[in-house]
């Protein structure tokens, strides 16, 4: 189980890291949230046939549905300021600052959901941001 989340993890990884670079180059040629528009749908397309191919029936609740609306006008905020940013910026700023939004995560994680954190995760954190600094200055 847990590799399987690894593998995924890690080809999520990679596909992000190849679509920041096609996101750059199509806020060469495009408006930022044109751009975002249609990298977005072509990606609701990708996960309908994933979807699609699973077994079973797809199941909705009230508060799921809540959540995923609320975590999508979040999504949406996020991604029209990193396609804005790649546009008026370079793609490794604008790719390692807006991958903070882990320590965001993380955050929230512990206030809201009761999240364990230890000094490990916060030497993480700390490690994790110093190296964006470094890399974005």
């Amino acid at each position: 189980m847990v590799r399987t989340a690894i593998y995924f993890a890690l080809v999520g990884m990679f596909a992000w890291g190849v679509w920041a670079l096609f996101a750059d180059y199509a806020t060469r040629t495009l408006a930022p949230e044109v751009a975002m528009a249609i990298s977005y749908t072509v990606g609701v397309g990708v996960a309908i046939a994933y979807i699609a191919t699973q077994a079973g029936p797809v199941s909705f609740s009230e508060s799921g549905v809540a959540f995923a609306v609320a975590g999508g006008l979040f999504s949406g905020i996020g991604s029209i300021s990193y396609y804005v940013a790649l546009q008026r910026g370079n793609t490794a700023v604008a790719t390692t600052v807006t991958a903070l939004y882990f320590v965001v995560a993380a955050v929230l994680g512990a206030v809201f959901l009761g999240e364990s954190v230890d000094v490990r995760d916060v030497a993480g954190v700390g490690l994790a941001v110093g190296a964006v600094v470094l890399l974005a200055t």
